[in-house]
């Protein structure tokens, strides 16, 4: 998809996360950059410091975007002052249950952290990636030994992903495509390259999160 390969050129100069517009596609894809500006035929897509040509007609039309995910600090878990009572064992939660309540736990938006899980092992609690990655959230077991979690616990895998991109945007301010790109690809490849990495797997990743989050 020809959108891909200017979305690869835009986030090179690390303008993904802050506030700008989203183009539409007539292909029907979508794209995010700073601003725009129209020539004749053409129109030039700016992000950070470069912009790309093409012609309008590929163009149907713009959205402004929303200002970079704001964050509110996790809340802290109140003390319970009663002692624990004997009962039947509780039914597991669910992996969206699992999702909302490390979302909660973390100052997420639970759309986001759905979203994520959803793109990373389609809510399944034994996925396996081909490189390695286990369980809702994918976790990378040297991800999961640094964050002090059983990445076979569903419970564990899931509040270490929602801790992970929790940190993830604080190290970006807030700019949600660099943490997710980050997430993806890991914080080195982001921060050399500025912005997303001209991955393919990580340009996809990121945007299927994102057209998850707008559903």
């Amino acid at each position: 998809m020809r959108s891909f390969a200017l979305l690869l050129i835009l986030t090179a100069g690390g303008g993904i996360g802050c506030a700008g517009e989203t183009v539409i596609m007539a292909s029907g894809s979508r794209m995010h950059v700073d601003r725009h500006e129209a020539d004749g035929g053409k129109i030039r897509l700016f992000a950070g410091s470069g912009y790309i040509e093409i012609d309008a007609v590929q163009v149907t039309g713009f959205e402004a975007d929303e200002a970079p995910l704001a964050l509110p600090a996790p809340e802290a878990a109140p003390a319970d002052p009663t002692p624990p009572v004997q009962a039947a064992a509780p039914t597991p939660p669910t992996p969206g249950e699992l999702a909302d309540a490390a979302a909660d736990k973390y100052g997420l938006p639970r759309k986001l952290v759905r979203s994520v899980m959803r793109v990373e092992s389609g809510f399944q609690p034994a996925a396996v990636s081909p490189k390695g990655a286990l369980g809702l959230m994918q976790l990378m077991p040297e991800t999961a030994r640094e964050l002090g979690a059983n990445p076979q616990d569903p419970a564990q895998n899931v509040d270490a992903g929602a801790r992970y991109l929790r940190q993830l945007l604080e190290k970006y301010d807030g700019a949600l495509w660099h943490a997710l790109a980050a997430y993806n690809a890991g914080a080195g490849a982001v921060d050399k390259y500025r912005g997303i990495p001209p991955f393919g797997e990580t340009v996809r990743y990121v945007t299927r999160v994102d057209q998850e989050m707008k559903k």
